[in-house]
């Protein structure tokens, strides 16, 4: 099990991975992408914004699998971060489906692991991504 000052060190290198412009620009398009079937994520990982998505979502699961390894210490993670939680709700629904279209049944396991054992886990997921749905259907009207 990490130290608080080992876990402190990585969570701060893993923000500080976050800032690079390359990942801003990822994770600004990765949350406006809103992925309503398997299907439809993986028509966007043929398309031009692959690499964004690719980036995200394996930032977050590498970044997860340091807590479930116990190379951060879980409740200091969760305490500093909540996108992984935004990562998992936009695949949430089609999960399942996305493992078995593409043959990995692990895929996304080690976000899931973190997102459905933090208090309240699942709730949180779903509130914040009613609260994300309901700012986007917001914006074209107020644009």
């Amino acid at each position: 099990m990490a130290t608080p000052v080992e876990s402190a060190n990585l969570i701060l290198k893993l923000y500080e991975l976050r800032r690079e412009s390359v990942m801003r620009e990822a994770r600004n398009y990765f949350f406006s992408f809103n992925p309503t079937s398997a299907q439809e994520y993986l028509a966007a990982m043929g398309g031009p914004h692959s690499g964004h998505i690719r980036m995200v979502t394996s930032y977050w699961e590498m970044a997860c699998s340091m807590v479930t390894a116990g190379a951060i210490d879980r409740e200091m993670f969760e305490s500093s971060a909540g996108e992984h939680m935004i990562v998992y709700g936009k695949i949430e629904g089609f999960l399942p489906q996305l493992r078995e279209m593409m043959g990995n049944p692990g895929l996304f396991k080690n976000i899931e692991q973190v997102v459905l054992a933090a208090p309240g886990g699942i709730e949180r997921v779903r509130s914040q991504m009613a609260r994300i749905r309901s700012m986007a259907a917001a914006r074209p009207a107020s644009a």
